[in-house]
């Protein structure tokens, strides 16, 4: 068994202890900036269309239903605070890919994958024009992404116009990178700041949203909650990792736990030690892979890697605090940046990826076609959402559309298996996708047989 870049330079147990010392438990992102408040639901109420979910979806949703029908009556109700959940905790990688990039999209859909490409693109186009339009303060930046090979074997995955270790660590300086390639097409946001701004530029636009107002049940197109019901003619499901409102996505998404660090600002000669002048979005090419950014003031974020399902498939506050993981991480940032040996991070957190076996969203109707959904995105929301949001607004206008007509929207993923098969299998498929990361990218026979039957998975 090889050993990987992060276990052949390891740091010290006491250098990783001490980046760790005085962390904050909480996405930096929420509490970097002021929360907005919204009133709970207080009574029944009635709307043309009714949103669940105040992440990204929802709020997408609500905005280019108005835009669509500025007179169309709409309410969104959200269980907890507006973007607190998933859309306030992800490290704001904005990608065109509405497929979990192209060769996931070419391996499930192969006929449309242009098509698909170029959708993803126009919807980040269009995703960039709306920020622009109504002033929203996210802190988008067109960046672009590196993807860095740090294992030998990667090098045979990268593309022609590929990069060797000395361009991509001119670009930025890392000793563990040993060639990459740039893509300029995505773009880096504030997660949170843009969850706020979409709720602000909704309300503006006319929506009533509702924080603090738990969905307990979806009778038809009548939502009920503990204080009232909302009677809607149109009904769009946005519920992410949560327990699903229709008993037929029980088993169809599982919800994994991502892990994730923020530095302290860097000084000018910390960032001077790595370059990263073109601020571009960084992920590794391992199945088990790290993700890394800039932040506005030069923090650097640092997550991935060590994804994990917890047994019973719950969403659960005690497992946002898994020690083992902050200081995996934490290692692995000093060995891929060993100069910045000495900087202290500011906040430790996690968050639940709606996770489905495609890797990639997937859309449909219920109750003869007044209740839309989109679910699954798989850690690709913050750019898909808004083509998500397109779909459903579209599925509920009952009119076929470019988008309506795409096998990826027509088509469903494979469930998982119930519990405890869901543990097992899960598991099991981490310990291979570990397994191949150690033997040069090498997949085992449960790999093979989940690839074949369009279950592949990385972390």
């Amino acid at each position: 068994m090889a050993l990987t870049a992060f276990e052949r330079n390891v740091p010290d147990g006491a250098t990783v202890a001490e980046a760790l010392e005085g962390s904050t438990l909480g996405s930096y992102w929420i509490d970097s900036v002021p929360r907005p408040s919204y009133p709970a639901l207080e009574a029944d109420a009635h709307a043309d269309l009714a949103i669940v979910g105040g992440g990204y979806s929802g709020l997408w949703t609500a905005v280019l239903a108005k835009e669509r029908d500025p007179d169309r009556d709409v309410i969104l109700l959200e269980g907890g605070r507006i973007g607190w959940a998933a859309s306030g905790r992800n490290g704001g990688f904005c990608e065109p890919s509405l497929t979990h990039g192209r060769a996931n999209g070419e391996s499930r859909w192969p006929d449309e994958i242009d098509t698909l490409d170029a959708l993803g693109e126009q919807n980040l186009a269009e995703f960039e024009a709306t920020v622009a339009r109504y002033g929203m303060d996210a802190e988008f930046e067109r960046t672009g992404s590196l993807t860095v090979a740090v294992e030998p074997h990667q090098l045979e995955w990268l593309g022609e116009d590929a990069l060797d270790a000395a361009a991509v660590r001119a670009l930025v300086d890392s000793p563990t990178y040993l060639g990459g390639e740039y893509d300029g097409a995505g773009a880096l946001v504030h997660p949170y700041k843009l969850a706020a701004e979409l709720a602000r530029v909704a309300t503006d636009l006319g929506v009533r949203i509702h924080e603090r107002t738990a969905v307990r049940a979806l009778n038809g197109t009548d939502l009920v909650t503990d204080a009232g019901t909302v009677h809607a003619r149109r009904v769009a499901l946005g519920t992410n990792a949560f327990r699903p409102l229709l008993r037929r996505h029980r088993l169809m998404t599982v919800p994994v736990y991502d892990y994730v660090l923020v530095t302290e600002p860097l000084t000018d000669a910390q960032m001077a030690s790595i370059g990263w002048e073109g601020r571009q979005g960084i992920g590794d090419m391992g199945n088990q892979f790290h993700y890394y950014r800039l932040t506005a003031d030069n923090r650097i974020l640092f997550g991935g890697y060590d994804a994990i399902y917890h047994a019973g498939g719950r969403v659960r506050r005690k497992y946002e605090d898994r020690r083992e993981s902050f200081e995996m991480l934490a290692s692995h940032f000093l060995t891929t940046f060993p100069q910045l040996t000495g900087v202290r991070f500011a906040h430790r957190w996690a968050g639940a990826i709606d996770t489905c076996s495609r890797f990639s969203a997937f859309f449909g109707t219920a109750s003869g076609g007044a209740v839309a959904y989109a679910l699954g995105y798989t850690g690709l929301g913050v750019g898909a959402t808004r083509f998500g949001a397109n779909v459903m607004l579209d599925l509920l206008a009952g009119e076929p559309t470019e988008r309506t007509e795409l096998d990826m929207v027509r088509s469903r993923p494979l469930p998982f298996p119930p519990e405890p098969l869901a543990s097992v299998g899960i598991n099991l498929t981490r310990r291979s996708l570990a397994k191949a990361d150690h033997h040069h990218g090498k997949r085992d026979g449960l790999l093979r047989a989940l690839d074949a039957v369009g279950m592949g998975f990385d972390s």
